[in-house]
C-alpha cells in the first residue's frame, strides 16, 4: 500500500552508529557515501534535509587505532573530539562531489530548552535552509554532561524535527522497522508497517535489548508524533531507501500522529 508523502517539504534524517561503522566500531567511509547519495536523492527532488549523524566516536576509534569502542566516558569524549573533524571531512568530500554545501552543528539539550539558545538555533537553521545548505547535526559528545546530554541521536533528531517544523522524521536503523518481537532471536515475528497509537504493549516491544536501539526510537517517534510529525523507522542498508520512502513505497514502520492516516 502506497503512502502519501507528496506534501512533505522538510525532512529530518537520522543515521545511527551501526549504519556508519564496521564491526570494529570504526567509521566506514563507503557507508557515509551511501548516506550522502540518499540525501542528495531528496535534495534533487526539491526537499530540504537536515541530517543527524552519529559516527564521530567511530572515526576517533579508527584514527587512534583503538581495538574497539571504549566504555569509559572520558575515552568516549576524547574519541569524539578526535573523530568529529574527521567525520565532517568525509561528509564534506562526498557532498562536495554534488556541489552541495553543508554546515556542522554540535548541540546539547540546552540548545533546545534554553529560550535564547533555542531561538538562536531556530534562526540559524532558517538561514541555512534558505541558503540551500544541509545542516549536519550531532550531539556535542566531547563536552556534554548528564544534565545537558540527550545520550542518543534518536531523541536529538525528534527535538530537531519539532524545532525546525519538519514535515517528516526518518530514523535509519540496522533493522527493517518495529517487529512484534526480536527478529534476530525469535521466529515468526512480523513487521509492523503502521503504528497509530502508542500503547503500553507497543512500548514494551521497544524495551527489549538489542533490537536496533528501538527503545529510543519509540521514544523519539512518540515525541515527534505528539507534535504532529510522522516518523518512519527503516533499515539504512535498503537500496535508495530515502527516495523510495518519499515516493510512497511501504518500507519500514510508519508512526502516525493522532488523527492522521
Amino acid at each position: 500500500m502506497a503512502r502519501d508523502f507528496s506534501g512533505v517539504k522538510r525532512v529530518v534524517v537520522k543515521v545511527g552508529t551501526s549504519s556508519l561503522t564496521n564491526r570494529n566500531s570504526r567509521l566506514e567511509p563507503l557507508k557515509v557515501r551511501k548516506v550522502v547519495r540518499e540525501v542528495m536523492d531528496l535534495r534533487r527532488s526539491g526537499k530540504e534535509v537536515l541530517l543527524v549523524t552519529s559516527g564521530a566516536i567511530g572515526a576517533g576509534v579508527g584514527k587512534m587505532e583503538m581495538k574497539g569502542r571504549p566504555k569509559e566516558l572520558s575515552l568516549l569524549q576524547a574519541a569524539a573530539a578526535v573523530g568529529q573533524g574527521i567525520l565532517m571531512r568525509v561528509y564534506e568530500r562526498y557532498f562536495g562531489r554534488y556541489g552541495q554545501p553543508i554546515a556542522q552543528l554540535l548541540l546539547t539539550k540546552e540548545d533546545f530548552t534554553h529560550p535564547e539558545r533555542s531561538r538562536n538555533l531556530k534562526n540559524t537553521l532558517k538561514v541555512l535552509l534558505r541558503w540551500g545548505v544541509v545542516p549536519v547535526v550531532n550531539e556535542n559528545d566531547s563536552v556534554a554532561v548528564e544534565e545537558i546530554k540527550f545520550g542518543d541521536n534518536d531523541l536529538l533528531s525528534a527535538h530537531l524535527a519539532i524545532l525546525s517544523r519538519a514535515d517528516l522524521l526518518i530514523l535509519l536503523s540496522d533493522v527493517n522497522g518495529l517487529y512484534t518481537g526480536d527478529p534476530k532471536r525469535e521466529k515468526g515475528v512480523k513487521l509492523l508497517h503502521e503504528v497509530r497509537e502508542f500503547t503500553p504493549q507497543l512500548e514494551r516491544l521497544g524495551g527489549r535489548r538489542g533490537f536496533g536501539g528501538m527503545r529510543t526510537k519509540l521514544q523519539a517517534a512518540k515525541l515527534a508524533c505528539s507534535a504532529g510529525i510522522p516518523v518512519v523507522v527503516a533499515r539504512a542498508g535498503e537500496r535508495r531507501v530515502l527516495k523510495r520512502l518519499l515516493d510512497g513505497e511501504e518500507i519500514g514502520t510508519l508512526f502516525l500522529p493522532g488523527g492522521r492516516r
